[in-house]
Formats: C-alpha cells, sequence, structure tokens
C-alpha cells in the first residue's frame, strides 16, 4: 500500500511511542517525512528504525509549547519537504496527580505542551498546507476528553481543548479544502503511558502511589492480553489523512479496544 507516495507530512512527538510509530508508518506507505520532537535522541532512534525509508525522513528538535520553535521548525520541515499536505500533532505529555494537590505551574505545563503547542502547530503549518494536495490535519485527543479518568484533570480539559477545536478548525477551513480529525486513543501503550519514552513531550510520571483503580473503566475481552501497541493508533492516522479519508473531516476516531462502551 503506498497511499503517501508523493505526499509530504509532519508528525510531532516523532522520537518515540504513537508518534513514532505514525512516522514509521507514513514513511512504509511511500511518503516524505519530518519528525518533530524535543528529544534528539528520540529523533536518532526513529532514523535508526527508518532502514532504508531514511533517505525519505528529516528529522527537527522542537519544543512545541515555545512559539519561536514551533515558528523555526515548520518553517524549516517546510522547506525540507518542499511543501506540506499532512500534519499529525501526536507530541504531548501526561500529568497524574490529586487535583487538590496540583500547582498552578503543573495545570498549566499540560495545558500549554498539548493544546497551546497543538494550536502553534496547526497555526504556522496553515499557509503551507492551503498550498497542499489532499491537505489534512490529524489531531490528537484521548478517551479522556469524553471519559471520567481521575487524577488527570489537566491532561482531560487539554484533551478536550483540543477536540473542540479540531471541530471548529474543520469548519473554518471546509472550503479551503483541509479536512480537520482527531483521534482519542485509550489503553494504548506508549512512551507517554508507560513512561518509557525518550521524548519529555511524550511521557509523564505514573499515577498517583494511592490511585484507587476502582475508579478506573472496566477491561474488556479485547484488553485481556494488555495494552495494544502504537501501530494500532498508527494505522487509523495513516487512513484519515489520506485519500481514503477523504470524506472524514470535523470528527474523532476513537481507537481503545472498547474500554469504553
Amino acid at each position: 500500500m503506498n497511499r503517501y507516495t508523493g505526499r509530504r507530512a509532519i508528525v510531532t512527538g516523532g522520537g518515540s511511542g504513537i508518534g513514532q510509530a505514525t512516522v514509521l508508518r507514513l514513511l512504509a506507505e511511500g511518503g516524505s517525512v519530518v519528525a518533530a520532537d524535543v528529544s534528539e535522541a528520540g529523533l536518532a532512534d526513529t532514523v535508526a528504525k527508518a532502514g532504508d525509508a531514511a533517505d525519505r525522513l528529516t528529522t527537527v528538535v522542537v519544543n512545541i509549547a515555545d512559539e519561536a520553535s514551533v515558528k523555526a521548525a515548520v518553517a524549516t520541515a517546510v522547506e525540507a519537504l518542499g511543501g506540506l499536505d499532512v500534519l499529525v500533532n501526536a507530541a504531548g505529555i501526561l500529568r497524574s496527580s490529586h487535583t487538590h494537590s496540583t500547582t498552578l505551574e503543573q495545570f498549566q505545563q499540560v495545558i500549554n505542551v498539548n493544546l497551546v503547542g497543538t494550536f502553534l502547530m496547526i497555526r504556522e503549518a496553515i499557509p503551507a498546507l492551503l498550498e497542499g494536495n489532499g491537505s489534512a490535519v490529524v489531531n490528537f485527543s484521548s478517551t479522556s476528553s469524553a471519559f471520567a479518568h481521575p487524577y488527570m484533570a489537566a491532561y482531560a480539559a487539554s484533551k478536550g481543548g483540543v477536540q473542540s477545536m479540531t471541530h471548529a478548525l474543520a469548519s473554518e477551513y471546509a472550503k479551503q479544502g483541509i479536512r480537520f480529525n482527531s483521534v482519542q486513543p485509550g489503553s494504548i501503550s506508549s512512551g507517554m503511558t508507560d513512561g518509557s519514552g525518550e521524548s519529555k513531550q511524550s511521557q509523564g510520571p505514573g499515577l498517583p502511589e494511592d490511585a484507587d483503580f476502582s475508579l478506573f473503566m472496566k477491561l474488556t475481552p479485547a484488553l485481556q492480553q494488555g495494552f495494544a501497541g502504537p501501530e494500532s493508533v498508527a494505522g487509523v492516522v495513516a487512513m484519515l489523512a489520506s485519500e481514503d479519508g477523504a470524506f472524514i473531516t470535523g470528527t474523532e476516531v476513537r481507537i481503545d479496544g472498547g474500554t469504553h462502551f
């Protein structure tokens, strides 16, 4: 399957987890990709895993919560690609804590990376996307935007904001031909959920030590073998941003193995 031959994409969070899996998926389908991440080590790992497709992969270091960094990174990426058709905003952080002990700084950090960072990437990419071919943006929301996930108030707020913003953008740019969708991963093993990711924008500490697991969603038969791998999300992202998703815009796709019915 070569749905991305001749197509140009930027993927944030491309140094680990779902972002890295998405980079590798788009490369496998023939695309030219810029992997953007805050971690140089993570990006080097992505290049190593790209194998023979590395000649179609460019990397750029970016802090998506920093406006100047985003402006420079997007300009570099668009120049390297010679244009832009796809933007995937996979970068994010997860912080878990009791709300009564969460500082304003901690809350704002999550909002700044997950929500403001997604906005900055989109704003800077839109001029190139307007000139692109079948332009599409895939944002990362979460099951936490629609279902109660205790200890994750800041994360839920940020991902709910991403989902609402995605709907607004889909309407605003429909006539100009840019599609906007989001995915809602849940029960996915990645650097963010297991704390093993190289990128500081793709990981976070675990639950509070006294977390009450009875407050979480029930496990379903689909999850009895454990969490799904990041490639299960990457495949959906690739579909949404491809010609196969040409009639899909302004919506979200939940990828959670049936954890939330």
